[in-house]
């Protein structure tokens, strides 16, 4: 099992009101510098939002929800004082990897 971690707000929140592109675009630069394989990713429309375990996280997400999910629970720490106003959590995953982060469903 795989423990992801998150932070989850409405998607306009996510990616107009606040500069996330900028944060994970340096995110990624520093990655990519250090050799480090990506561990982040921006959802649209989690599916995992809409288990019976985050119902009432859910409720208060307005619009379409959007997520970050991230494997390193440092970073989703920082995103969350960074941002303010998101919901935070985790999951545990089967998966060994996510295939397609990047898939809205």
């Amino acid at each position: 099992m795989i423990t992801y971690f998150f932070v989850a707000a409405s998607k306009k929140f996510l990616t107009v009101e606040e500069p996330l592109e900028e944060i994970l675009k340096e995110r990624t630069r520093n990655y990519r510098e250090n050799n480090k394989e990506i561990d982040f990713w921006l959802l649209e429309n989690p599916s995992f939002l809409k288990s019976s375990k985050f119902v009432d996280l859910s409720a208060k997400i307005p619009n379409t929800p959007a997520a970050v999910i991230s494997t390193d629970k440092k970073f989703i720490t920082f995103l969350k004082l960074r941002l303010e106003f998101v919901a935070v959590g985790e999951f545990e995953s089967p998966n060994a990897e996510i295939t397609d982060p990047f898939k809205v469903e």
